[in-house]
């Protein structure tokens, strides 16, 4: 199994060898959690890492991230429970 995942590697360029970007994204969200008052509760620690995996996700894919949220937001299943109420 692990030679057929070094064999993807080495055939696809767009494969990158570690997840040094991705932990080096995350370290300010880290060091910061503890300055956010809703990361305080299990449901808070599962929000942030929500909308530190878009953010991150919108960042490294050159995404305009408020395009991108305005739209989810729109269209999303947040829109529809707002039609709904």
């Amino acid at each position: 199994m692990d030679s057929e995942r070094l064999e993807e590697f080495l055939s696809d360029g767009r494969l990158e060898i570690d997840n040094n970007w991705c932990e080096g994204a995350l370290r300010p969200w880290a060091v910061g959690r503890k300055n956010w008052l809703h990361v305080g509760s299990p449901e808070g620690r599962s929000e942030i890492a929500a909308i530190a995996s878009i953010v991150e996700t919108c960042r490294r894919l050159e995404i305009n991230l408020r395009n991108y949220l305005r739209d989810v937001l729109r269209t999303g299943p947040m829109a529809i429970n707002r039609v709904a109420n």
